[in-house]
């Protein structure tokens, strides 16, 4: 089956793209980007090219000692009876949606039997990620398809740790992703990913967060391409479903629409016919569950009679819903948040998300997903292994008070001495509460790692010179403040201080780079080249990093950008091999080392400050360049950068008192 690329039910085209004829007026396609080939687009064509998986090699060699349970496959479904319709639907019931207008009749089953029946060989799976970043779904998913090869395209966001189950248990050839790599406790490569995409068993195609959910939302809209203002600039550009276009309205950049065949999710709770709510954050939204061609298998943590109370927080109408799975707990070890739904939230399971990181990387990792994987049959299985006071904990988390308690338990330790990344983080802080000052800011966008840190930093110095000026996170928070004790962007206890919560499109596709907002980005990378441009990608002929996550998206159209990092020769190449975000509005590098800064997008960072310290300044604006990978510049004066006080030093600690960022 595979993924098609165009409205649900159109035609298919297989194979490399050819020239593309139709109806309407020929339109030049542009590609800037080394090697891109050059074809006619036509306004008014409905493209619906199919992404074929490649012939995979079956990959039993590979898998030794871990036999995968036999499947199941569903019996004759029981019809229900008026008197089932009238009661409750009981613990761990399944149901399709019924739709009268189709003859369809609602079937009650069990999470293996909706698995085994809506999950075929082939698939194109989007696992959908908002806050909820896992389904019980997902996980029966790769239990009983495991080591059977069935050549899955795996669509999702972002695939953190559990998404290397799918590499090690054969059941992936092809991954469209914004984001491959481990989330706890800091933002790593994650092995699985790179062997799989550096051998070429799995094929890879990278996008940024927006484009991602902007083609999912294209599909459900049933558009044969959706506008972008992201991707352009960078290598993302090769992609085949990116095309620049020349209209009567400008260059615009294209995106194709991205269907998959199933969708799986986990939301707060459900109604019986099948109606699904969900509370923001949302991330990528909701858009690949109206856009899956068949629909979407959901599981909640219950099912309720009637939802007609909370209809502003129901986004998935019925008729697109396959099955309905009442399972407690179905998104750990991620969390749900469910304010305003009759429903108790938990939080992140951070310890379990450390220890599946720690398993990818160990000779166990066959036994812990045995446990934890392949031998539960069932939701309450799975929570038996958990254990009822693990449970009660995660639920606990998920309360306001248990912030504070958390923090007191995990107190900053403010004696030892500031490191390479602390000093990094305030310089840049500084230099970024400078920005939002100068420009009149909105906003400061917070990346990932010690950025985000910066950014915490940088919003509470603009505060205290007078700027008003908010936090926003591509998760889909506006206006929040974070909470002591974890330095994560995606913590759950920074939702109630928002003043805003929404979507990736909401807040990168709309006010990052609306015209009337002004927003200061702060982005982290493994790569800075002189240019400003950022990898977090790839190095080529080298491993395999990350990918995109929304830094693309932000350093496309935010006003302007601060990348924060520390000062290497390999962190800093004089060009970067693949480019996951153009620098064309990056501005300053911040560095434990000094501060390079570029008059305009064309321009070359050079050195224009060094911090205080021993020895004089010559021989620090030296030890600056030699630690940079090209040949530095340095400005006709260089200012001297004040030391971290020890109020900059306590405030970055007590947000990250583990030093998950700060001493990784």
């Amino acid at each position: 089956m595979g993924v098609r690329c165009g409205r649900p039910g159109a035609g298919t085209r297989r194979g490399d793209r050819e020239e593309l004829h139709g109806r309407g007026r020929g339109v030049r396609h542009r590609r800037e980007h080394p090697g891109a080939r050059r074809r006619w687009l036509h306004l008014g064509l409905r493209r619906a090219a199919v992404l074929q998986a490649r012939e995979a090699e079956r990959r039993h060699a590979r898998l030794p000692g871990l036999a995968a349970p036999p499947g199941r496959r569903p019996g004759p479904r029981p019809r229900l009876t008026a008197s089932h319709h009238a009661g409750f639907v009981r613990r761990g019931a399944l149901f399709a949606p019924e739709r009268t207008n189709r003859g369809r009749v609602v079937t009650v089953t069990s999470l293996s039997d909706a698995v085994a029946e809506h999950v075929h060989a082939g698939d194109a799976l989007h696992l959908v990620v908002g806050h909820t970043r896992w389904s019980a779904a997902a996980r029966e998913v790769v239990r009983q398809w495991w080591g059977k090869d069935p050549g899955f395209t795996l669509v999702m966001l972002s695939l953190s740790s559990l998404g290397a189950l799918f590499f090690r248990g054969g059941l992936v050839e092809k991954v469209i992703t914004g984001y491959s790599g481990d989330t706890f406790p800091n933002f790593t490569p994650n092995p699985w990913f790179q062997r799989g995409y550096r051998s070429g068993e799995v094929d890879v195609e990278h996008w940024s967060f927006l484009a991602f959910s902007q083609r999912l939302e294209a599909a459900a809209k049933g558009l044969p391409a959706v506008v972008t203002r992201s991707i352009a600039g960078s290598s993302m550009e090769a992609n085949d479903g990116f095309a620049r276009v020349d209209t009567p309205f400008g260059e615009l950049g294209l995106l194709s629409p991205l269907v998959p065949d199933v969708a799986i999710l986990h939301a707060p709770v459900a109604d019986h016919h099948g109606n699904v709510a969900v509370a923001s954050p949302l991330l990528e939204g909701v858009c690949g569950a109206l856009a899956a061609r068949r629909g979407a298998i959901v599981t909640v943590e219950r099912v309720v009679d009637d939802l007609t109370g909370v209809a502003d927080c129901v986004r998935i109408p019925a008729h697109r819903v396959l099955a309905v799975c009442e399972a407690p707990m179905g998104a750990h070890p991620g969390g749900c948040f469910a304010r305003g739904l009759p429903v108790e939230g938990y939080g992140e399971d951070y310890e379990f998300w450390v220890d599946a990181r720690t398993a990818t990387r160990g000779d166990g990792y066959d036994e812990w997903i045995r446990h934890w994987v392949l031998e539960p049959e069932t939701q309450d299985e799975y929570l038996a292994r958990l254990g009822a006071d693990r449970v009660a904990d995660l639920r606990e988390k998920a309360r306001p008070e248990s912030a504070a308690r958390d923090a007191a338990a995990h107190p900053p330790d403010l004696d030892a001495p500031v490191n390479a990344w602390e000093t990094a983080a305030v310089l840049g802080a500084r230099h970024l509460a400078d920005r939002v000052g100068a420009l009149g800011a909105d906003a400061v966008l917070a990346g990932a790692g010690v950025a985000n840190l910066a950014a915490w930093l940088g919003v509470r110095l603009a505060r205290d010179r007078g700027c008003t000026v908010e936090l926003t996170a591509e998760i889909g928070l506006w206006g929040y403040e974070p909470a002591l004790g974890d330095p994560l962007v995606l913590n759950h206890r920074n939702f109630p201080s928002a003043t805003m919560l929404g979507d990736a499109a909401m807040v990168l596709g709309t006010l990052v780079g609306g015209p009337g907002t002004t927003t200061v980005g702060c982005l982290g990378g493994a790569q800075v080249d002189r240019f400003g441009n950022v990898n977090s990608t790839e190095i080529p002929g080298g491993p395999f990093l990350v990918g995109s996550g929304g830094a693309n998206d932000v350093a496309s159209v935010a006003a302007e950008n601060v990348v924060v990092a520390t000062l290497t020769p390999p962190r800093t190449p004089p060009d970067c091999g693949y480019v996951t975000s153009p620098g064309r509005a990056v501005r300053a590098l911040v560095t434990d080392r000094g501060l390079l800064e570029k008059p305009d997008a064309a321009g070359e960072l050079t050195l224009t400050a060094v911090p205080e310290g021993p020895g004089p300044l010559a021989e620090r604006v030296g030890a600056a360049r030699a630690a940079c990978g090209w040949d530095l510049q340095v400005a006709s004066e260089v200012r001297e950068l004040p030391a971290p006080t020890p109020e900059e030093i306590a405030a970055l600690r007590s947000w990250d008192p583990q030093g998950w960022f700060l001493r990784s």
